[in-house]
């Protein structure tokens, strides 16, 4: 799908709050409401917005640490790859899950309590899942920069 300059403009805007109202973003983007809410509908319908949610505060809400977690499978085999994912996918501690190239074959973005909580995921929940090889973590000492918001200008 081709976007406009319009496009970009409203989806910077509702990457930045998505809770701004149609006649509020008309106002910025110096439209009117109608092709406000309509390119909006366009967006959702079109699967461009996937959803809206709320980022929430960590260290407001909890006292959590973040891992970062580079599994290697024993086995590259496709089937091995799409169970390991799907088992991925069940565990709430697993904020992030990608497929990588090079060394590692998956990196997990992970969030727990403390080191204690971490050693019980890692070695009852992430360790006993079929095909992992090796996991090597790293931690979190201090978050730098955290965005959701992803770059049209590129």
């Amino acid at each position: 799908m081709k976007l406009d300059n319009i496009d970009l403009q409203l989806l910077e805007l509702l990457q930045q709050d998505s809770k701004m109202n149609v006649k509020e973003i008309a106002t910025q983007l110096n439209l009117t409401k109608t092709p406000i809410y309509e390119r909006i509908k366009r967006f959702e319908k079109e699967g461009i917005i996937e959803k809206y949610v709320a980022v929430l505060n960590r260290k407001i809400i909890s006292q959590s640490m973040i891992v970062f977690c580079s599994v290697s499978l024993e086995s590259q085999k496709i089937d091995e790859i799409n169970a390991f994912s799907e088992a991925v996918r069940q565990i709430p501690e697993v904020m992030e899950c990608y497929l990588m190239g090079g060394i590692n074959d998956f990196l997990l973005k992970v969030t727990v309590k403390d080191l204690n909580a971490y050693h019980h995921f890692s070695s009852g929940k992430l360790a006993v899942l079929p095909n992992v090889g090796q996991i090597k973590s790293t931690f979190v000492l201090n978050e730098i920069k955290r965005s959701t918001v992803f770059p049209l200008s590129l």
